[in-house]
């Protein structure tokens, strides 16, 4: 198993636990989580197809996953500050009616 796969692999399966947690948790706070867990994966991912060849590597996924990172870091922001809104307006962090 190449080092390639083995990141690839990584990423598959931090995305898919990501998903499975997005569809089971209620709760916001996890629900952010659980999206940055699968952005994650999908930067493993784009790690791994960067190994195109045995001596060059594509410097191009590398800067989209330094660019993603940033967009994350700030998404979340933005997702925790309208967390923090619904909590104080609402007085609960679910997206639920009960």
């Amino acid at each position: 198993m190449s080092t390639a796969f083995a990141f690839a692999l990584v990423g598959v399966g931090l995305f898919a636990l990501g998903l499975f947690a997005l569809m089971v948790y209620v709760h916001l706070l996890r629900k952010i989580i659980a999206i940055n867990v699968m952005g994650s994966g999908v930067f493993m991912i784009l790690v791994a197809l960067a190994k195109r060849s045995a001596e060059a590597t594509d410097p191009i996924p590398h800067a989209m996953v330094i660019t993603g990172i940033v967009v994350a870091v700030s998404a979340t922001a933005l997702a925790l500050t309208l967390m923090l809104k619904l909590t104080a307006a609402s007085g609960r962090a679910r997206f639920t009616d009960d």
